[in-house]
């Protein structure tokens, strides 16, 4: 079998299927086998495995993931790569190709039906334009997802290993260590991929917590508490959650709940901790009709 992290291997398969990469589900396929071995350690593949993958492309990291781990499920939206999975995957038989689209599939049901409902792990190569949706998907869909091993866009993986006080630090850097640890554990250059993106990318490691790592009375108010926060990023905290519409409570209201924590009624969104997060979100719970 053609190694298709081989960039010579990956041309033959693309001319042998006269496939047109579409920029509506923007892909670009890994060429680099160093960096596909590299994902493949990072994700701790081993022997008991059942992983998902999703968008395998033309299935170069399909046939690395097949060598490493007992059974994979790759879903993928194009229809016009399912022939060609078909023939680059054909000689491994632990493999089921789904054609749908990832955020419309029953993952649930899924995972259930391949793996017993026992934790798995998640290995992609995300369009940029999708990634938040998926990996937010993942992880607040509360599947056994072990790990999620993603390649995205360089500043995407910034944002989501961010902590507090750093420019790079959003409401997607609290809201992804809700659930996991954050890891980059590599950096990959445009020049790794067919046809090459524009920006660099990395590989970010998300390993879920057993628990959330903090405790809040009221999770969904909490996550609308940090996007309030964050909305207006120059503006003081109290200043951005008062005109955010989001809350019934007077500024003043606003600032005593912010004093209540400890911190300067003048702190900005972006120095609190997820921690500060979630006991404001407790503090304004109290305060809410």
């Amino acid at each position: 079998m053609a190694d298709l992290g081989n960039p010579k291997h990956t041309i033959a398969v693309l001319q042998k299927y006269q496939f047109h990469f579409q920029k509506k589900y923007g892909q670009n396929f890994l060429i680099d086998p160093h960096v596909l071995e590299k994902i493949i350690r990072a994700a701790h593949i081993g022997k008991e495995d059942f992983v998902l993958e999703i968008g395998p492309g033309i299935g170069a990291m399909t046939q690395y993931l097949c060598e490493a781990a007992r059974e994979v499920a790759a879903v993928e939206i194009d229809g016009n790569l399912i022939p060609v999975l078909k023939d680059t995957l054909s000689a491994y038989d632990n493999v089921e190709v789904i054609h749908a689209d990832v955020l419309k599939l029953d993952l649930k049901e899924m995972v259930q039906k391949k793996n017993g409902n026992r934790p798995f792990k998640v290995v992609a190569n995300l369009p940029y334009y999708i990634t938040t949706p998926i990996v937010m998907g993942l992880l607040e869909s509360r599947l056994p997802a072990q790990s999620i091993t993603i390649m995205v866009q360089k500043e995407v993986a910034e944002r989501m290993q961010a902590q507090a006080g750093g420019k790079e630090y959003g409401a997607l850097s609290l809201a992804v260590q809700y659930y996991a640890e954050a890891e980059i554990v590599a950096n990959v250059p445009p020049n790794c991929f067919m046809p090459r993106p524009k920006v660099g990318s990395a590989v970010i490691r998300l390993m879920r917590h057993e628990t959330p790592v903090v405790q809040t009375e009221d999770e969904k108010l909490m996550f609308r508490l940090i996007r309030a926060s964050f909305n207006q990023r120059r503006k003081t905290l109290a200043n951005g959650l008062a005109n955010s519409g989001v809350f019934p409570l007077t500024k003043e209201r606003i600032q005593e709940c912010i004093k209540e924590l400890g911190v300067s009624e003048t702190v900005r969104g972006e120095t609190l901790s997820l921690e500060q997060f979630a006991r404001l979100s407790d503090l304004f719970k109290r305060e809410l009709p």
